[in-house]
């Protein structure tokens, strides 16, 4: 019969396993928006996402609510790695009433034990931050702001269920007169017991509670935690675990044992989880083995045993001494016979054996649980290993050597793939709640600064109408014959009529240059659709940078190729040349180069017609079959091949390494050409926007940085603001002021941070990926050499973020300007208009879309505005430019 206890009371390694599964689900239910609500382990956020780093200083003071007693601390942090904290506390005995009275008696007895204890310590008048240690389930929204859930251990004080328990403290201080102590964090045994851990130089990230009742807290991604509001990085989660199983799903490791321990406490079917673990339930489990085994005479024969009958006869410390090796028997039979129960040897020794497996089942219950944890953090970091510090505390670990043996094996043979170091706690939970609110007090206060710092950045909505008048303003000037010349928006005309009407038929070519790359396309427009075969060619160095001639007859040299290999030798196609550089047209197939950009300089092309230069290059191959009805820049191709999907397609946009924008404009207002009637695409040329000044109000320091070091300085001012070759500089500027500032990477010089271009746009649309975990942003910095912790991760995507916002937002303010104009320029109350969109930042970066979009709906509210990205945009614009052309020049 006593093997049959004993067996019942052991868990084999797959029950274990098979736990270790349940609380997995359990915990995935609990983080969860959906399932939060039924979940029996809460994982309740608290609020805290940072560990100490070191540098925390000052006179913090601490209250810690416990089973029979308040204590107070002031503990003192010198900033030196938190190795020798000052402290002095002292402990008031709590009136036995209290725990069962009203609410408000508990905190006015909390706030008066904090009055006295100041008295004693002659305590300075200067303000006080507090960290209030209450160790009960709480809904928390912020660090300083807990809904009680539920009281436990005893306590059932009334009028505080539903209340802040923060705010309850802090009027009781008030009633005090304590003028200059502030509630700063409040947090629970288990988060203080992982801060304290923490203090030892390296980070702790689980803690674990054993004693008369049982929890744990780890910090999570916090992307993951469903129930804190617009969080990222990381988030510690007090996981309330006790409550695991009331559900059911440990029926099939309770003993009768257990079942008659639940039935007799004061909430049955409460708690399952902490019953077969917490210490002030295990004497209680051990006293019913030894009812039953009494019942079928196995043990105390023919002795009175009528005691065993009585609750809380066996506290869970006998059971602990009871267990102990050396003084185990001996103790065993001092504890039952202080009972009156005359052991013999055999009886002691059967008592110790049950004992031992009760708290051993408590240590492997907790191993499964802990072992969850731990893969959780694996699998959520997406690490293969994970190396973690655990921080114990509680009667049952302290108490038991064995105890913590059991935990670490155990949780070791669950998660393999985990390697936890236990770390008890030395002081509870006083220091780390000191070091929580020491954390919270330096996070606000970098906060501010870095707020202060990045505040030129962020504009208004009042800075962006601005914006959209001054950009207004640049392009009438733009489009006016006697101000054109003075104009920062250049507001070219590109000759193309008309977009396309789904008329268009036949094949085209199509050539598209743009940079070291270009491409050669044929294009068959027809009824059902558009057939396109391509190939790309590189521009070598030499060429780009050579004569103009070797240029042009390179690029002769590979439309032959491709003619040849898609057997149109003997055709004569018409040509639509994309040429994205700055020109002047003069004509639909008349373009003089203005600058070479991008790498390009390739001498005696400025200034020339760059159409005349690709026939003259035909003609010295001999390549009759070349005709070029048309030269466009990208802008504009990108316009024509949405309009060839979309007929209200009458805007393009390029927001790439660079950024400009085309729109159709009523003729009567083009200056600079001939003609009222109909409309005309205008490239606005719009980078330039602001190299006359106007836009000064709007540069940072930080932008300022970027332009002195460009080819260009002064020029293209807009484009330094938005575009993808620029972003990435300013973020690296902003981030080495964080240096400076002590306020990223601990201030420590980074080397690689000084040259210039390392940070590169597309980090920025990485680091800005929603839901992205900060162990990625880390993986990014640590291949510029820069050792990030998770606040430096969670501070370089904030940088990212307002660099982005601001380049989307300006971006919306000159579209809002275009799409305004349009809407009056023909007289209508609402406008609904389509825009062609290209270019990598605003296809890759994961919000720069969203943020435009929304920003044009603040700004041109009588505008409907849709984007459609192109697909292909350039060559097939071309090729239908080419298309338009034709079909206009039919009889």
């Amino acid at each position: 019969q006593v093997q049959r206890a004993l067996l019942a009371l052991t868990i084999p390694l797959e029950t274990l396993q098979a736990v270790k599964g349940r609380m997995l689900q359990a915990m995935r239910k609990g983080l969860s928006r959906q399932t939060h609500a039924q979940a029996n382990v809460r994982m309740l956020p608290t609020y805290i996402c940072s560990t100490p780093d070191g540098t925390e200083k000052g006179d913090i003071l601490v209250v810690e609510l416990c089973q029979s007693h308040v204590r107070t601390l002031r503990v003192t942090l010198l900033g030196d790695g938190n190795q020798s904290p000052q402290v002095t506390y002292k402990i008031f005995d709590m009136p036995g009433d209290i725990i069962q009275g009203k609410g408000e008696a508990l905190f006015d007895f909390i706030a008066q034990c904090v009055r006295q204890f100041l008295a004693g310590i002659s305590s300075p008048q200067h303000r006080l931050p507090l960290g209030f240690v209450f160790p009960f389930s709480c809904r928390q929204t912020q660090l300083d702001k807990a809904e009680l859930i539920s009281w436990s251990k005893g306590f059932s004080c009334s009028d505080v269920e539903g209340k802040d328990v923060v705010q309850l403290l802090q009027s009781a201080i008030k009633k005090q007169e304590l003028h200059h102590v502030d509630v700063v964090a409040l947090m629970n045994d288990t988060v203080g017991t992982m801060m304290t851990c923490s203090m030892r130089g390296e980070p702790c990230e689980v803690a674990l509670i054993v004693g008369t009742g049982t929890n744990s807290c780890f910090m999570a991604e916090a992307q993951l935690v469903e129930m804190a509001e617009e969080i990222s990085g990381q988030m510690c989660v007090n996981t309330e675990w006790g409550c695991f199983g009331d559900d059911g799903t440990l029926s099939d490791i309770l003993t009768p044992y257990d079942q008659h321990v639940d039935q007799e406490s004061s909430n049955p079917g409460e708690k399952r989880f902490e019953k077969l673990v917490g210490s002030l339930y295990l004497g209680e489990i051990v006293r019913h083995v030894l009812t039953a085994l009494v019942a079928e005479k196995v043990l105390f024969t023919g002795r009175s045993v009528a005691i065993l009958r009585t609750k809380d006869v066996l506290k869970t410390q006998q059971v602990l001494e009871i267990i102990d090796n050396e003084e185990g028997m001996a103790k065993a039979r001092r504890v039952l016979e202080a009972l009156g129960l005359q052991p013999s040897e055999q009886d002691c020794c059967r008592v110790q054996q049950i004992c031992r497996a009760v708290v051993s089942r408590a240590a492997a219950l907790c191993a499964a649980g802990l072992a969850a944890i731990l893969s959780h953090m694996c699998q959520s970091r997406e690490l293969e290993r994970l190396a973690v510090n655990v921080g114990v505390d509680g009667e049952l670990y302290r108490g038991y050597t064995r105890f913590g043996e059991i935990l670490q094996s155990v949780t070791g043979l669950l998660a393999p793939e985990c390697m936890a170091t236990l770390l008890p706690s030395v002081d509870g939970t006083g220091q780390g709640a000191a070091v929580v609110t020491a954390v919270a007090l330096r996070l606000a206060a970098q906060r501010r600064e870095v707020d202060q710092l990045l505040a030129p950045l962020r504009l208004s909505c009042a800075d962006l109408e601005r914006v959209q008048a001054l950009m207004r303003r640049e392009m009438e000037l733009g489009l006016g014959l006697e101000s054109h010349a003075n104009a920062s928006v250049r507001m070219l005309p590109t000759y193309v009529r008309g977009t396309p009407d789904g008329t268009e038929r036949g094949e085209f070519l199509a050539l598209d240059l743009g940079g070291t790359n270009f491409r050669v396309l044929v294009v068959r427009v027809a009824q059902d659709g558009i057939l396109m075969a391509s190939e790309i060619y590189v521009i070598p160095t030499a060429v780009m940078q050579g004569t103009g001639e070797a240029l042009f007859n390179h690029i002769i040299e590979c439309i032959m190729d491709f003619q040849l290999k898609q057997d149109l030798m003997e055709q004569v196609l018409p040509l639509g040349f994309t040429f994205s550089f700055p020109c002047q047209q003069l004509g639909l197939d008349k373009a003089v180069l203005l600058s070479w950009t991008k790498g390009f300089s390739a001498s005696g092309c400025v200034g020339q017609d760059v159409v005349q230069l690709l026939r003259e290059a035909a003609q010295r191959k001999q390549h009759l079959g070349l005709k070029v009805v048309a030269v466009v820049n990208d802008t504009v191709g990108t316009m024509m091949s949405c309009g060839y999907d979309d007929p209200k397609c009458e805007i393009g946009l390029i927001v790439g390494t660079g950024t400009n924008a085309c729109y159709m404009e009523e003729m009567r207002n083009v200056g600079t050409v001939e003609g009222e009637q109909g409309r005309m695409c205008i490239n606005m040329e719009w980078g330039a926007f602001g190299d006359n000044g106007c836009l000064d109000d709007f540069f940072t320091d930080f932008d300022r940085l970027v332009d002195e070091k460009t080819i260009n300085a002064g020029k293209q001012r807009f484009e330094k603001l938005i575009s993808g070759m620029y972003l990435g500089e300013i973020v690296r500027h902003i981030l080495l002021a964080l240096v400076e500032k002590q306020l990223l990477f601990r201030g420590k010089p980074c080397p690689k941070l000084q040259t210039r271009d390392i940070f590169q746009t597309k980090f920025l649309s990485t680091i800005e990926i929603d839901g992205l975990a900060l162990r990625q942003v880390r993986a990014i910095l640590q291949d510029l050499e820069l050792q990030a912790s998770f606040e430096d991760s969670l501070l370089v995507q904030k940088v990212c973020q307002t660099v982005s916002l601001r380049a989307a937002q300006l971006c919306a303010a000159g579209l809002a300007a275009v799409v305004e104009k349009m809407r009056e320029n023909r007289g209508l109350a609402q406008l609904a208009v389509t825009v062609g969109v290209d270019g990598t930042l605003y296809k890759m970066h994961p919000r720069f879309s969203q943020h435009l979009q929304q920003m044009l709906r603040d700004l041109a509210p009588n505008c409907t505005v849709t984007f459609l990205q192109s697909e292909d945009g350039s060559g097939k614009g071309a090729a239908l430019v080419a298309a338009v052309a034709c079909r206009g020049a039919e009889p």
